[in-house]
Parts: structure tokens; sequence; C-alpha cells
């Protein structure tokens, strides 16, 4: 490709919002522009890398025996209410109507799609299991898009749907997609760590995020100092431990407390005691139902909202309760009680057996509880794991700490189980005894373009980019200076040729009036793996150097190929 032809050239100005090096770069190096916010072109370098990408991916997934389909962007939204995903998702949907008043869903995510296909066929166990996968265009109507390719509106995502007849063989796909998305990520020079996530709106009972360690992740995640042990905040467990187990139980009182003791840090100055020996109450309401929750949590504690929304069975619908909310139950801010109140469900931390003599529970004007102790004084209509796991915690068997780290979630794994079978009318097969079977589901995702931008944000320097030799968008940048001598432009021209024909890609930096300096600072934002330079300087040699070193070598072109 000549670079003067080349559609997209180089630009020396970052976007204005732009905040990671990934969105920098990317714009400057010519790969991408934006659309609208969260919608981008691909231009013809980052579609070559796009492309390369994909084409790892696919190679892996054949290699498993899955096969490749697509299906329709346009997803009829019966399908949505049929498992009601139309109310649960983490995301708005984009709806739209044809001519014919046709409801549609742009698809943000196809197990629907894909179960709908799978039950128009009359399958049996001998069919069974297999693995089907598309890359196709997603859209997600995000409240907030950000970091160029990391957080967008439309992307192209790798999504796999893997039908078994139990959990058991399941087990045996979903171990190798486990497997091959680590081979995935390896080849395209990315180490992930493996972190147990929350399911979400997708259902199912557990799943796996593929994260690389950056700072300009959204995802954060605790390990184990070990290593052992690694999970996303929304799901991380921990020990509580406890507090004040060899002082004896006592009973409970109504004491006097002054009108200014409100907040966990007036009851620490009040009664010079840790947080962790008073209650404290969180209060939400269910979206869809308006019933009032009171999450009861010892106070040096924080409530996880997503292990609440799965204790309620209310994934993506928990609301903080507002003023009018607490009116309605006969409270305010500050006066929570963590019993008694009418009309509320109370869903207890395990901490609350952690703890003897609570102090609080009873909020009044000028009065409190003391001495209060769960399971004889009070309890909760749940007592479950609600608490949010902190770094400096201890991992549930106590020997190791836990260290928070944050990262980029570049794919993921989901056991689905029966979640989408059940729900979905005629989604069985025909078992060895002739009876119908529901399918035992797993799904797999990649998203493409977020993947792109990891390698940037890992393989980058203060000059540019750093692509790895099977992403890059050409193997070779080859740069002419002093074009204006005819046989100094016949030999670049020469060198081109030849890696043409030799099957290397090559952009050819062909341009006469551009300065070395130029060139060469454009050779390195681009990022090409090897750089070449002919010139009058390089005699009947070529200069080869790699993008990664600061050393460059004279060689003969022949060598050069060798070498490259």
């Amino acid at each position: 490709m000549l670079y003067s032809k080349l559609f997209g050239k180089t630009q020396k100005q970052p976007p204005a919002d732009a905040s990671t090096a990934s969105h920098k770069l990317l714009h400057q190096g010519g790969y991408i522009r934006e659309s609208t916010a969260g919608r981008y072109f691909f231009l013809p370098l980052g579609q070559r890398v796009q492309q390369n990408i994909i084409k790892i991916v696919k190679e892996e997934m054949d290699s498993t025996g899955a096969q490749e389909m697509v299906s329709p962007v346009l997803h009829p939204l019966e399908l949505w209410k049929e498992t009601n995903r139309n109310n649960e998702t983490g995301f708005e949907l984009t709806t739209i109507k044809d001519r014919r008043e046709a409801e549609f869903a742009l698809g943000g995510t196809a197990e629907e799609m894909f179960v709908d296909c799978v039950r128009k066929f009359q399958l049996s166990y001998r069919d069974l299991p297999f693995n089907i996968y598309q890359f196709s265009t997603k859209f997600r109507d995000e409240l907030r898009a950000r970091g160029g390719l990391l957080r967008v509106r439309e992307f192209i995502m790798k999504d796999a749907y893997s039908f078994d007849v139990d959990e058991e063989n399941f087990k045996k796909e979903y171990k190798k997609m486990w497997d091959t998305y680590k081979r995935i990520y390896n080849r395209l020079g990315l180490d992930v760590i493996v972190v147990e996530s929350d399911n979400g709106y997708i259902g199912g009972e557990y799943c796996h995020e593929f994260i690389v360690e950056s700072e300009v992740g959204e995802s954060k995640f605790l390990v184990s100092e070990d290593g052992t042990y690694a999970a996303h905040e929304d799901i991380a467990k921990f020990k509580r431990d406890g507090i004040n187990q060899d002082e004896e139980t006592k009973k409970m009182e109504v004491i006097d407390q002054p009108a200014w003791v409100q907040t966990m840090e007036h009851n620490e100055k009040h009664y010079k005691l840790p947080r962790a020996r008073f209650l404290k109450n969180v209060v939400y309401k269910i979206r869809t139902t308006g019933e009032i929750i009171i999450a009861v949590i010892r106070g040096d504690l924080d409530i996880n909202k997503t292990k609440l929304e799965h204790v309620l069975n209310a994934v993506g619908q928990l609301d903080d309760a507002t003023d009018a909310d607490l009116t309605s139950i006969g409270t305010k801010r500050g006066y929570v009680h963590s019993w008694g109140h009418k009309n509320v469900r109370y869903i207890g931390d395990l901490s609350l057996t952690s703890v003897k003599n609570f102090i609080g529970g009873q909020k009044e004007e000028t009065k409190d509880t003391i001495n209060v102790n769960y399971g004889t004084d009070f309890s909760c209509d749940v007592l479950a794991d609600i608490a949010l796991a902190k770094e400096g915690y201890h991992t549930e068997d106590g020997k190791h700490k836990l260290v928070m780290k944050k990262g980029i979630e570049v794919g993921n794994i989901f056991q689905l189980g029966y979640h989408y079978s059940n729900k979905m009318k005629g989604a069985n097969y025909i078992d060895e005894d002739g009876k119908e079977k529901p399918y035992y589901m797993g799904c797999y995702g990649i998203g493409i373009g977020r993947t792109l931008a990891t390698i940037v944000e890992i393989h980058h320097d203060d000059r540019g980019m750093m692509w790895p030799d099977v992403v890059a968008p050409y193997r070779v940048h080859l740069v002419g200076l002093d074009l204006k001598d005819d046989e100094i432009r016949a030999k670049a021209e020469h060198v081109y040729n030849t890696l043409h024909d030799k099957g290397i890609t090559v952009l050819y930096d062909d341009r006469k009036e551009a300065s070395a300096g130029m060139k060469f600072a454009d050779a390195d934002l681009i990022g090409i793996p090897v750089r070449l330079v002919v010139s009058k300087k390089t005699g009947d040699q070529i200069e080869l150097k790699k993008r990664a070193e600061k050393s460059f070598q004279l060689m003969s072109l022949e060598d050069a190929i060798k070498n490259i």
C-alpha cells in the first residue's frame, strides 16, 4: 500500500475528549474516527487490524469444532419479551418498528435469537453437543460512552452458544472455551487473568471474565495474595472476622442518646468504639414492584448491590430509596430501624452474627438501643452474603489477604443452564427415551474492538503503537528518503515490489516532500513491527529497525527478507 494513497493519515493532535492511550493513538495513527458518541469508523488501517484479530479468533474457534453462522441484526421484540429481558437488561434496548408496525430490538446480545434458530429444528440427543458462533454488530444504548473503543454503543462481537444434553457434558465445553480463550489472547499478545464474575442480565449461575490488568479498565476485581482466587468485586467473597466473640452476651437496653448522633462518624465519636460495633441500615426499592428493602449490615462493611439483587431475584432493578420512599414506611434518613418497619423486607448480611452486643437498630430522636444481638433481639427475613469485599480483607478460608486490581474485560464465558430453554417454548431436544428435554446452554463472547484497543493499551510507548506481528496492519513499513532522486526512488520501488512478490504486506511511505523526521515519527506512531529505510545513506544496503528496539542494522535486501 502506498502511503500517499492511504485513506486516513496520521494527525498530530488527539481528540479533545480522549483520556486513554488507545483512544489517542488510534485516532492520531489514522485507525479510527468517531461518527457519533460511541460509534466509530474503522479506517483501512484499523479494519486490517480488526480483520487480523477476527482471523485468529475464527481459527481457534474452528479448531474446537465450533461452527460459524450469522443471525439477523434486528431481533423480533417478542423473543426478548418471551424471556422478559426487554425489562431486565443492564443496558437500554434500542427498538424500532418497520412499515408493518412489527417491533424489533437492535441486537445487544443474541441468546434468544440462537435459541429461536435451534428450536426450529427437530433435534435429538444424537445431534448434541454443538457450538455455533458469529461475528456480528451489537448495539447497546450505553448511558456514557468513554475511552474510545473501550466503551461504545456499537461494536463487533464474536458471540458463541453451546447446546448440551446436561450439566456434566456442558462442563467439558465450558473448559474447552476457557482454554480456547487463553490461546486466543496469548496469540494476541495479551496476558489475561480469569476472574469469577456476575452473570447479570445474561442469566445462569456462574461465569468468568477474561481481564487484562490496566489502570484504564472499568473492571475491579480482587485477587488473593497467592493468586489462587480471583473474583470481580460484584461477587467476591471474604471472611467476616469475629469482632468480640469472647464478650458476654448482654440484655438489650433502650438508652438516652444525644440528638446529634446520627451517622457512623457520630457513633464512633460518641461511643468511642469502632464501626464494627454498630448496626447499619441501607434502604432500596425494587423498581418493578415498588417493594421497599432494608439491608442490615455491620457498620464497618458496605452493601454490595449486585449481591443483594441476586438474593432478591431483582437483577438490575434495585434503586436507592428516596425521601418519599422512607416517608412511606414512617421514617427518614438517619432513623431507619433494623427491625419493625411495616411493609418492608429485611435482608441481613452474614456479618450480623460476627458481633455480640451491637449498638443501634432502633434510633429515635434522643434514644437508641444497645446490647442488640442477632437471633435473640431481632432477625431478618433472609440472612445472606450481601457485603462488598475490599482490599485487605481475607479470603473465605482466612489464609490470604485480598488485593484489589483494575483491568479491561476482553471476553467472557457464561453458564446459562436451562435459563433460556425453560423460558422459550419448544427449546427442547428428544432424548434417547423419546421424551422432550430442555437444552443445557452456555455462551461465550469476545469484543473485537475492545480487544483491539486493549492491545494498544498494553503495546505502546510515548511515540506510538507497537503492534504484535500477528495483528499489525502490515508486516513492514518501508520508508523512502531522498525520493526526488530517481535512482533512490527506483531502488525503493524495487524493494516495495520485491516484498510484495514475496507475500510480505508492506506500507510504503512514498511521499517526496515529507521530511525524514516526519516519516520516522509517522512510522513510530502507526506502529508496524518492522521499519525498512531506503536512502542515499543506505547505499546498496537497506536499514532494518524493529519497532520495539532502539538500534537498527544495515543489510542486503535478501537478508532483510530472511529477517522478516
